[in-house]
């Protein structure tokens, strides 16, 4: 009788160990998803603000899965051409932020690409302390800007 008891316990033990290792895979698959941002953009939510009359929008898709961020930026009536353009965070509302995620050189509307993004950086996004913003020769800090908040 304790020869059968023995061996279930060793089974149930099994059992235990290989969902200890499994599950919490399972769990991060489950919780691995693509969300996806939006920003309009003026240079009367840039700080300081400007006199811009530009406007333009943003459009972001972020894989939390792979830490991969797709954009795509359009941008119209700037004081000149846009000179870079970035995400930045975290940040207050209203307040200014290091930069985390470059757009890179080639910045003509409309502007799409991929970059890859840390877990802080997908956070700062998650919990709406992120911005972006567009620049050019005039306006050196940002012409245009705009808060990454979840798309409708």
């Amino acid at each position: 009788m304790l020869r059968p008891l023995a061996r279930n316990r060793r089974a149930a033990f099994a059992v235990l160990l290989a969902l200890s290792v499994i599950a919490p895979g399972l769990a991060h698959q489950a919780a691995a998803e693509t969300r996806h941002y939006h920003a309009d953009l003026n240079g009367g939510t840039e700080r300081p603000p400007t006199d811009s009359a530009g406007n333009g929008s943003a459009d972001l898709s972020v894989d939390t899965d792979k830490h991969s961020l797709e954009y795509t930026i359009s941008f119209t009536g700037l004081s000149g051409p846009a000179t870079g353009a970035h995400i930045h965070g975290p940040a207050q509302p209203g307040k200014n932020a290091a930069v985390m995620v470059d757009f890179g050189a080639s910045l003509q509307s409309p502007v799409h690409g991929t970059a890859t993004l840390t877990d802080a950086q997908i956070q700062a996004i998650d919990d709406g302390a992120a911005y972006l913003n567009v620049h050019t020769a005039a306006h050196p800090g940002g012409e245009i800007r705009g808060a990454l908040l979840p798309a409708p």
